[in-house]
């Protein structure tokens, strides 16, 4: 065989497998999702009580993308504070610890420290993807810290009455 069929032969079988490439594509199955389908859906059940430490806020893990599909990338929230009509500021980031594990974190909390005594302060949460897809802001929650009931006296704390067991 002469080397002209040998090149000849070689760019036939290199323009082969060019063609079988493109006729099969990367192995995408489905279309494109659109970004705002791909946002984590909002978070809905946002809740607050002031405590002794300050007020902790409260809401459950978002499992599904805004477009409908089960959510395995989430990697955390961002809470948000306004203090009376200011606009909202980034209060923390609360990272999301349980890739890999069994069992899931289904609700999560954290406890406002920086809060004082007697303001009204708003709070909004926003979750994120691994790779920066964020929602929309949750329901906004308003409270005002104050001092939390204190516990019972055991001086004067009056047991309740046993019902009969029949």
């Amino acid at each position: 065989m002469t080397s002209i069929s040998m090149r000849w032969l070689a760019m036939l079988a290199i323009a082969s497998i060019a063609t079988a490439a493109v006729a099969f594509g990367c192995g995408v199955k489905s279309p494109p999702i659109p970004p705002e389908e791909a946002r984590p859906e909002r978070i809905v059940d946002l809740h607050g009580v002031s405590v002794r430490e300050g007020i902790r806020l409260s809401w459950a893990r978002p499992t599904r993308y805004a477009g409908g599909k089960d959510m395995r990338d989430l990697a955390g929230f961002t809470l948000m504070r306004a203090a009376g009509d200011e606009p909202f500021e980034k209060v923390t980031w609360v990272p999301i610890t349980d890739q890999g594990r069994f069992r899931i974190q289904r609700e999560f909390n954290y406890i406002d420290t920086g809060a004082t005594l007697g303001h009204a302060y708003r709070y909004a949460v926003i979750a994120q993807t691994s790779d920066n897809y964020v929602s929309q802001p949750s329901n906004v929650v308003t409270m005002v810290r104050s001092e939390p009931p204190a516990a019972p006296n055991p001086e004067n704390y009056v047991l309740p009455v046993p019902k009969p067991a029949f």
